[in-house]
């Protein structure tokens, strides 16, 4: 079973930045893919970025240009980076892990943007 630890979340303004991070109990080589995901309060979980093990990324449309995806392998962490932050932003965000026939999610961070 895979643990996920998310972390870096708090309270931030308007056009500010955190970095959240997401610590795996186990190699992050063995996994196909990991994730970040968020849900609003009334929202429905949206996945909003994805890194393959292969180093690809992708994202959701509306934070593509001011969030960043990344990994440290030998620290088995994955990271979000973000800018610009809005208050639609606020949101707990969520680290997955997926592997195949089995999906694990960490208990979530939240991220609370004040305008």
């Amino acid at each position: 079973q895979v643990q996920l630890v998310e972390s870096g979340g708090g309270l931030v303004q308007a056009g500010g930045s955190l970095r959240l991070s997401c610590a795996a109990s186990t190699d992050i080589n063995s996994i196909s893919s990991m994730g970040w995901y968020r849900q609003a309060p009334g929202k429905q979980r949206d996945l909003i970025a994805i890194i393959a093990s292969d180093g690809s990324t992708n994202y959701k449309d509306s934070v593509k240009s001011r969030f960043t995806i990344s990994r440290d392998n030998a620290k088995n962490t994955v990271y979000l980076q973000m800018t610009s932050l809005k208050p639609e932003d606020t949101a707990v965000y969520y680290c997955a892990a997926h592997l195949i026939g089995q999906f694990f999610w960490g208990k979530g961070t939240l991220v609370t943007v004040s305008s």
